[in-house]
């Protein structure tokens, strides 16, 4: 093999397993890198955030819906968490199903 053929062959290896990734997901591998660096950017947010205690509240993110899940002390504590999540850059919506336990 000529090392130019090994080249487009690795190519098409690549391009196949993104086609892959978009057929086992329903999400283009360019949606699974925005929607990972928004779930990224929204933990960060929240663990910096000093005045609540925000480090055990899950983030997941489709398509740009920003989906927050786990419990929280208060409702003061659940609404800054959103008001966070929607600081992080291209979010499209926040979903809050954070669930206060009154503790």
């Amino acid at each position: 093999m000529t090392r130019a053929f090994r080249s487009i062959l690795g190519v098409l290896v690549v391009l196949a397993l993104v086609a892959g990734c978009q057929s086992m997901t329903g999400k283009t591998a360019g949606q699974n890198i925005d929607d990972g660096g928004i779930t990224a950017a929204v933990k960060a947010k929240l663990v910096a955030d000093k005045a609540s205690n925000l480090t055990r509240v899950n983030v997941d993110t489709t398509n740009g819906t920003v989906y927050l899940n786990g419990a929280v002390e208060d409702s003061t504590t659940k609404a800054r968490a959103e008001q966070l999540a929607w600081q992080a850059k291209g979010v499209k919506a926040v979903v809050n199903n954070l669930q206060v336990t009154g503790k």
